[in-house]
């Protein structure tokens, strides 16, 4: 997966006074962590992050300049800030493990898929602010999108500063908890349905007689293109759609053959599958 490319940033941070613990600083952990690096978010003199292992430690502590270790505790102690990126059946250890320096007046976010809040709360033993968010991998290079909803305890300026972490990887939205499963089907999973049409239009290309990295490329600055339509103009994408469908042309044709291959009803059932499965998982 694409790194953010971290260079040295000598304005001064945004948050200088936050002190911030990313406890598993994995793909999307790292993805992060090097996106407030990036957008200088944090100071990273006030950054700890965790992972598994004392070698790995030492390469992304001399990679990013900020203190990695494998001592989750310590981490969690000289944090105000706690970003949980384990995965989510680790989650319940982890939120034990650091509960002696949690308090009230430290923050929890997590981004492990179908934790609730709630458990995290009760884990913890103690009314503690948890924010729960369900990124996705564009974030990578910028450009995901991440859905954020607020446990029992979290202020208002407490969610801004949640949205504010996220929003160096791409765009976020707020929703009700209650909706983070249907986010989890839609765009959490939703790149890899993406990744499908994308590649179904490159071959599309190549049997009427396209070179493959050609119509890989249309293909996807195509989807790219799209997509930025929709955002930027505001317009409906049944608008959209129907601005390049012109009365007895090219494209009417195939979206004909679309409809009767039942894309639509397709796409609507995988997010609906995801979904469902996302329940299953938070369910336990």
């Amino acid at each position: 997966m694409a790194e953010i490319a971290v260079e040295a940033n000598e304005t001064p941070a945004q948050l200088p006074q936050v002190r911030l613990a990313v406890l598993g600083a994995g793909k999307m952990g790292g993805i992060l962590l090097q996106a407030f690096l990036k957008e200088n978010l944090f100071a990273p003199a006030h950054i700890r992050a965790t992972v598994a292992h004392e070698e790995r430690a030492l390469a992304l502590s001399t990679q990013w300049g900020v203190d990695v270790s494998t001592n989750n505790l310590e981490a969690a102690r000289q944090a105000d800030l706690i970003l949980i990126g384990v995965k989510p059946f680790q989650v319940p250890e982890l939120i034990a493990q650091i509960q002696p320096a949690l308090s009230a007046e430290k923050m929890v976010v997590s981004f492990a898929a179908s934790v609730k809040t709630r458990s995290i709360e009760e884990t913890a033993g103690l009314e503690i602010a948890v924010a729960r968010a369900m990124p996705n991998t564009p974030s990578a290079l910028g450009a995901g999108v991440a859905a954020l909803c607020r446990g029992r305890f979290v202020s208002d300026a407490q969610m801004e500063l949640a949205q504010r972490m996220f929003q160096t990887v791409g765009r976020t939205v707020i929703v009700d908890e209650k909706h983070m499963d249907a986010v989890t089907g839609l765009s959490g999973s939703g790149p890899a349905y993406l990744y499908i049409i994308i590649e179904a239009l490159a071959e599309a290309g190549v049997k009427v007689g396209l070179p493959r990295d050609i119509a890989t490329q249309l293909a996807a600055q195509t989807a790219f293109g799209a997509a930025k339509m929709v955002l930027e103009t505001g317009y409906h994408p049944a608008l959209l759609k129907d601005a390049v469908t012109t009365p007895a042309g090219c494209t009417i044709d195939g979206i004909l053959e679309l409809e009767e291959g039942g894309l639509r009803v397709t796409l609507i059932k995988a997010v609906m599958r995801a979904t469902e499965r996302a329940r299953q998982l938070a369910a336990g």
